[in-house]
């Protein structure tokens, strides 16, 4: 019998997933496809094509894919070449306390391109999530005179290194980023400065005394 294995079936965003089948017929060609879901019900998918080895095992860390969305050796090529179904958009965590992103994997017995139509059903399934934030990791919204953001700071007394996390020209807040890092030891403020709250909806130019503010706050931060 077919069977996937993929382990861990929990974990950070950050974390190695080992994705493994078994059951297929020596030298046997099929095809591994990875499908998520966003908050928005966007659908991103990858695929690649493999050669079961002569006990009839692929095992993505060591078996190179042949095709689909990238070729050779890449344990977690799955999921880097996720591509979206609907063009332009990208697979964001907006809120990380929420719940986790769930993935989806599943073998196909042949190489299955995917390419319009209904596909035929997969021979197996097996389901893995990935959380930004770690359970034991505090956040706390700061709205302090003009600052607006999310702090995220590890458990425990520290202390820890700080960072302010500031994403581009698109404005608003993004927290996944800050939580992942305060997972793995750091306290991260996520610092929004337009297009978010009361904070000015565009930029023409910058206050750099707005930033020197953020870095006051995070410096008087007990961790």
């Amino acid at each position: 019998m077919v069977n996937l294995i993929v382990t861990p079936e929990t974990g950070l965003a950050d974390e190695h997933v080992h994705i493994k089948a078994s059951g297929l017929q020596p030298n046997q060609l099929a095809t591994i496809r990875l499908t998520l879901h966003d908050e928005k019900e966007n659908v991103f998918q990858s695929r690649a094509f493999y050669k079961a080895d002569v006990e009839g095992q692929i095992n993505l860390d060591s078996n190179p894919a042949l095709g689909g969305n990238y070729q050779g050796v890449h344990p977690m090529g799955l999921l880097w070449s996720l591509k979206p179904l609907k063009p332009f958009q990208r697979p964001v965590k907006k809120d990380v306390k929420a719940g986790p992103f769930l993935y989806t994997v599943d073998l196909f017995e042949f190489l299955s391109v995917g390419l319009g139509g209904a596909e035929p059903q997969p021979t197996c399934s097996a389901t893995f999530n990935r959380w930004h934030i770690a359970a034991d990791v505090q956040r706390t919204q700061i709205r302090d005179g003009r600052l607006r953001g999310t702090i995220f700071s590890p458990a425990g007394t520290g202390p820890y290194p700080g960072i302010i996390d500031l994403f581009g020209g698109g404005g608003g807040l993004a927290e996944y980023r800050a939580s992942l890092l305060a997972s793995r030891g750091f306290v991260v403020f996520a610092l929004a400065y337009f297009g978010y709250e009361d904070l000015p909806r565009s930029f023409q130019k910058l206050d750099l005394e707005y930033f020197e503010e953020a870095t006051d706050l995070l410096l008087k931060h007990p961790k």
